[in-house]
C-alpha cells in the first residue's frame, strides 16, 4: 500500500507502508476520496513554516526555539500530505460500538489507501448520511475556518461584507455571509474562474484586484460608507492595504489567512490611521473561542458538519480539479504548490 509524503521541500512522492494491527478502540477506513489542505499545509510542504525550527509554547503563548539537535517540526521523508478523507470502514476494534463495517465515514487523515483512527467517542469521525456529497465532506476543515472568520467579523443582517481571496475558505465564507443576511457581499480575487464560482454561490459583485482599485470600488459600491466587515483569506499584503482603504469607520477586518512576512510597502500611516479599523486574527482552532463558553471548536465543527451534510453549503464547485490517487503526487506539486491558481481545493479519487 502507498501513501503520499513530502520527501523533501516541494517534492511529493509515494512511499510504501504497512498498517499496524487495529487496536480495540480503533477503526480502519478504506479511503475512497481525499483532499489536501491548501493553506498551512503548503507552507509546511515548502519548509517555510515557523514550526520548522521553533515550537509554539501554550504556556508562553509565543514561538520558542527548539532545543539544539532536537528533531525539526517537519521531518521530510515522513511528513504525510493531506488532511481530509472519506471512505468505508473495513475493520473495527472490539471496543467500538458506534460504527459498523461497511459504513461510509469522513475524518481527518492523510492521503493514503487506508487510515486507522480512534473509533470510540471521537467527534471527528463523522458518519456520512445517505446521499451526502463527498465534496462537501472534504470541505469540513475549511468550512470551520470560514465560519470562524465570518463570526469573528461580526457579520449581521444588512451588512456590507467583503471576502478577499476566493480559495476554499473564501468561497465558503461568501455563502455563509450571504445566508447570514448581508445585503451586499463582494468577492475579491484575481482569478476569473474563482470569481465566477463566487457569483454563482452568493456573491453580489466580484472585483479583480489586479485591474481595479478594490478599496475605492468597495466605497463606491457601499455609498461611500465602506464595508462593515472584511474577511481576509488571501494573506497578500496589497489585499490588507486595500481592506484598510475599503473598511467602514470602525469596521472589522477578520484576518483568517496564515500570514507571511510582509514586504516593504504595507503602510499603516494611510487609511488605517483614519478608519479606526479593528483587525482580528481569526482561527477556529484557538481556544477559548472569542464567544466562549457558548461557542468552542467542537460547536463550530458540529455546526459546519450539519450545514455541509444538509446542503446548506455547496462545495461541489470548490473541489477542482479531481485527480486519481495514482496521479496525486504530480498533481499535488502542480496544483497545490507550483500553480495554485489552477485549482481551488484539489480532490483525489481512489479508483476501485
Amino acid at each position: 500500500m502507498k501513501k503520499l509524503v513530502a520527501v523533501k521541500p516541494r517534492v511529493a512522492a509515494f512511499i510504501e507502508y504497512e498498517d499496524h494491527t487495529v487496536k480495540p478502540h480503533e477503526v480502519k477506513i478504506k479511503v475512497e476520496f481525499a483532499s489536501p489542505k491548501h493553506g498551512t499545509e503548503v507552507i509546511d510542504f515548502r519548509g517555510h513554516t515557523p514550526f520548522m525550527d521553533e515550537h509554539f509554547s501554550e504556556e508562553w503563548r509565543m514561538f520558542i526555539p527548539r532545543e539544539e539537535n532536537s528533531e525539526k517540526g517537519i521531518v521530510f521523508g515522513e511528513f504525510q500530505l493531506g488532511n481530509m478523507v472519506v471512505g468505508k470502514i473495513i475493520e473495527i476494534g472490539q471496543d467500538v460500538t458506534e460504527f459498523k463495517i461497511g459504513e461510509s465515514v469522513c475524518t481527518y487523515g492523510p492521503i493514503r489507501e487506508t487510515v486507522i483512527v480512534n473509533g470510540v467517542d471521537n467527534p471527528r469521525l463523522r458518519r456520512m448520511p445517505e446521499g451526502a456529497k463527498w465534496q462537501n465532506a472534504v470541505c469540513y476543515d475549511p468550512a470551520q475556518f470560514a465560519m470562524s472568520g465570518v463570526r469573528d467579523a461580526h457579520v449581521r443582517a444588512g451588512d456590507f461584507v467583503v471576502v478577499a481571496g476566493l480559495g476554499a475558505i473564501g468561497q465558503i465564507a461568501i455563502q455563509l455571509a450571504k445566508k447570514a443576511g448581508a445585503s451586499n457581499v463582494i468577492g475579491v480575487d484575481p482569478l476569473v474562474h474563482r470569481r465566477e464560482i463566487a457569483l454563482k454561490n452568493g456573491a453580489d459583485v466580484c472585483l479583480d484586484p489586479v485591474t481595479e482599485d478594490v478599496g475605492y470600488e468597495v466605497k463606491k459600491l457601499t455609498n461611500k460608507i465602506g464595508a462593515d466587515s472584511i474577511i481576509e483569506t488571501s494573506g497578500n499584503s496589497a489585499s490588507l492595504q486595500s481592506a484598510l482603504k475599503g473598511i467602514a469607520y470602525g469596521g472589522v477586518i477578520s484576518y483568517v489567512a496564515f500570514g507571511k512576512p510582509f514586504p516593504e510597502g504595507l503602510n499603516f500611516g494611510r487609511e488605517a490611521h483614519f478608519n479606526n479599523a479593528k483587525i482580528v486574527f481569526s482561527r477556529a482552532a484557538s481556544e477559548p473561542n472569542p464567544d466562549y463558553p457558548r461557542w468552542n471548536r467542537k460547536r463550530i465543527e458540529d455546526t459546519c458538519w450539519e450545514l455541509l451534510m444538509n446542503g446548506y453549503l455547496n462545495c461541489e464547485d470548490i473541489i477542482e480539479p479531481i485527480v486519481t490517487f495514482t496521479d496525486s503526487a504530480k498533481a499535488y506539486m502542480k496544483y497545490v504548490d507550483q500553480h495554485p491558481e489552477l485549482s481551488i481545493k484539489m480532490g483525489i479519487e481512489f479508483k476501485k
